[in-house]
């Protein structure tokens, strides 16, 4: 089966099993970007609670993070970890987004093709692909398709990307083979798949939905010698 029609195919079995996720935006942008930035390398129950910490302990207010010491910006996102590197990045990031913008406001970029939002939203500091995508098709549908483990384990075992292919590689596979406004779905309920179905150590082949489309399913012997368990990358749904 050709690959663009086997794309096809999963996307509609993952919307007949987990339904049709309805785009509802994010809120703020800058919260969006600064809740990803600290849910790197964490999950989400401490991200989300570094998160909360550092609006409580601020009162919502992103000057004040800006200008705080970096002592008191690291205490509040400690439960994220790696709060050394994390707090300077968001210091440095609310820098340039009001040198640029005379605010805190990232609207301008639902005006923006995804390719030049890209571009501007990694040219901030501590701010990679992966979060940059995740602002524009959580905040803005736009035509990105973010890529975390549990979509890159998915799309390899599938054979949509191959056995040793990037994130940039699977999110390149996935952005030629469909169309952008079904990014959003495919996107959460790949991570749906991958965290009650497809799951890193002892995925439930038996109850997949995706089986005649799947190589591991075809090969799984031979495909669990060469593969490792998927870290904690969060996902953002």
């Amino acid at each position: 089966m050709e690959q663009r029609e086997r794309a096809w195919t999963i996307y509609n079995r993952l919307i007949e099993r987990f339904g049709r996720p309805e785009f509802d935006g994010c809120g703020e942008p800058v919260d969006e970007l600064i809740a990803t930035i600290l849910s790197a390398n964490t999950n989400d129950a401490n991200s989300g609670r570094a998160f909360d910490q550092l609006k409580a302990r601020f009162g919502d207010d992103w000057d004040a993070v800006r200008l705080a010491p970096l002592e008191a910006i690291k205490e509040a996102i400690r439960p994220a970890g790696m709060y050394n590197q994390k707090a300077p990045a968001i210091v440095n990031t609310l820098e340039r987004i009001k040198a640029d913008r005379g605010n805190y406001d990232l609207s301008h970029l639902a005006t923006m093709d995804a390719a030049a939002a890209l571009a501007y939203l990694t040219r901030l500091p501590g701010v990679g692909h992966k979060t940059a995508s995740i602002v524009i098709l959580f905040c803005f549908n736009g035509a990105t398709f973010p890529v975390d483990t549990h979509i890159q384990r998915i799309s390899q075992r599938l054979g949509i990307s191959s056995r040793k292919a990037s994130p940039a590689a699977v999110k390149a596979d996935w952005e030629s083979l469909l169309p952008p406004e079904t990014f959003y779905a495919l996107h959460i309920n790949l991570i749906r798949h991958g965290r009650r179905i497809c799951q890193a150590l002892n995925p439930r082949c038996d109850s997949c939905p995706l089986q005649s489309e799947c190589d591991f399913f075809r090969g799984a012997g031979a495909w669990r010698q060469n593969e490792r368990p998927g870290d904690t990358t969060p996902a953002r749904i």
